[in-house]
């Protein structure tokens, strides 16, 4: 698998599945979650509501994913995933993980190829940046080979600079 990491807009990336960093209702919200439901349009909502409706009912659980319909966005899916809020009295770093992992086995499952990911948990659950590329990483590098690319989509260039830092890092 080959890892890019790019500065962007996630809603923009030209790959079969993107990861919504969704809040546990699959409703939409704020950050990267409400820009793929308002870029995408009503079809992702619709199909997060029958989600809900059916096996869902209490919501995605932090660390899993599923998928539906892109609509209006350049990829096919949009693969949902709930991150954990960051802590400094528990170790929710398996849980982080576990959105990366889950995901891949989602984008695997669909066929997909590539996909894109935000740095998740990295923004309102206030994840500090250089762990959250650190867990993206290491649960990154474990994914099956079905996936061949996999791009970090990064909101700005400073955590883009710190996600090279610890790429390099992590190869030395």
């Amino acid at each position: 698998m080959r890892i890019e990491l790019v500065t962007g807009d996630i809603t923009t990336e030209d790959v079969d599945a993107v990861v919504n960093a969704a809040n546990s209702s699959l409703l939409g919200g704020g950050g990267v979650d409400g820009a793929i439901h308002r870029r995408g349009g009503p079809a992702i909502l619709e199909e997060c509501r029958a989600l809900r409706a059916s096996k869902f009912g209490r919501g995605l659980p932090v660390g899993q994913a599923v998928a539906t319909t892109a609509g209006r966005l350049p990829a096919r899916w949009v693969i949902h995933t709930v991150g954990p809020v960051f802590s400094t009295d528990e170790d929710r770093a398996p849980l982080l993980r576990s959105c990366y992992t889950s995901s891949l086995a989602v984008a695997a499952g669909l066929g997909a190829q590539s996909v894109a990911f935000p740095l998740i948990s990295s923004g309102v659950y206030r994840w500090p940046k250089e762990d959250a590329v650190v867990q993206a990483l290491a649960a990154l590098r474990t994914g099956p080979a079905a996936v061949q690319t996999v791009r970090l989509v990064l909101f700005d260039e400073a955590t883009r600079r710190t996600a090279e830092r610890v790429f390099q890092a992590d190869r030395d």
